[in-house]
């Protein structure tokens, strides 16, 4: 009796979908809850304590998967915690589960554009019985040491130029926290280096505040005992709320109501939505609302935040 949900997005995809897994964990505790995801989630997925297993399944950008790879007996239920459309369904119907949840189903509630993403998979779930708390995102911190613990991590990529507030912005605000007295450290991923070294090089950093392709066990404990985390509207982000490390996300193009932290004094986020936004979340450009949050803006809410533990 096996529980498949497809979930082939990234980070910050999956950390918005664990209310909903660990719902479906108390709801069949004794079933297998398999995970179709990105291979290189795998750890991240274990770390949720809510999959027992990764079925990798992916597609270039955000695209649905065409197939999901099983080989076992169909399963006792398939969830789309994907996507709205037939596309994401079509996979897991191919799977012939004995019951299939979507919003695309015929069964399903109807979708809500304007939902913040983890409201809108506890909600598809309770439709179907199944009750579910969007604040049930919370997962524990690693074993694994920080390798700079207490720090403050900038983290200034992200996977479109439209939510990447502009890596001068980031230097300035990094020289001054270094001057406020803050070991601070910049992170990304591989294809991120040139950003990072340029971040640490212009901040006035030294060359070891340069953290690169840090494995997931590694990344998730500086960001457990991080002081702060200064990202945009990125995975990493997600990952300091899962965490409940103090965190400014620095919002542009998406509103924070569809994407941000919950509400707390941990978690700030920065945004101007007064101003028009200039593209798509996907846009190469800066947007307008991104571009408006000032160095000194984030200084101070970085200021703000609460010190210790949750």
């Amino acid at each position: 009796m096996t529980i498949v949900a497809l979930r082939a997005l990234g980070l910050g995809d999956l950390l918005t979908a664990v209310p909903a897994l660990r719902a479906l964990r108390r709801a069949h505790p004794g079933q297998p809850l398999l995970l179709a995801a990105p291979p290189w989630l795998t750890e991240a997925a274990a770390a949720t304590g809510a999959v027992d297993r990764l079925v990798p399944a992916d597609a270039p950008g955000r695209a649905v998967p065409a197939s999901i790879p099983w080989a076992g007996p169909r399963p006792d239920l398939a969830v789309d915690l994907h996507g709205s459309g037939p596309e994401s369904l079509r996979p897991l119907g191919a799977l012939r589960p004995g019951r299939l949840f979507g919003y695309a189903h015929p069964s399903g509630p109807a979708w809500d554009a304007n939902e913040h993403e983890r409201d809108r998979w506890c909600r598809l779930l309770t439709s179907y019985g199944i009750p579910a708390d969007p604040a049930d995102l919370r997962i524990p911190p690693p074993a694994t040491p920080s390798p700079a613990p207490g720090a403050v991590v900038l983290h200034p990529g992200a996977d479109a130029g439209a939510r990447r507030w502009p890596a001068d912005r980031f230097a300035a605000l990094g020289r001054a926290l270094a001057r406020d007295g803050h070991r601070v450290v910049v992170t990304g991923g591989p294809a991120e280096a040139p950003l990072v070294h340029r971040v640490t090089e212009l901040a006035g950093l030294p060359p070891t505040a340069a953290l690169i392709a840090l494995p997931f066990p590694a990344l998730a404990a500086l960001t457990a005992a991080a002081r702060a985390v200064v990202v945009g509207d990125t995975g990493i982000a997600h990952l300091a709320t899962a965490l409940a490390t103090p965190s400014i996300t620095l919002f542009g193009p998406v509103s924070p109501r569809l994407w941000g932290p919950p509400d707390s004094a941990r978690h700030r986020v920065l945004w101007h939505p007064g101003l028009p936004h200039t593209g798509t979340p996907h846009g190469r450009v800066p947007d307008e609302r991104l571009l408006a949050i000032g160095t000194a803006e984030a200084l101070s809410a970085v200021r703000s935040l609460p010190e210790g533990p949750a």
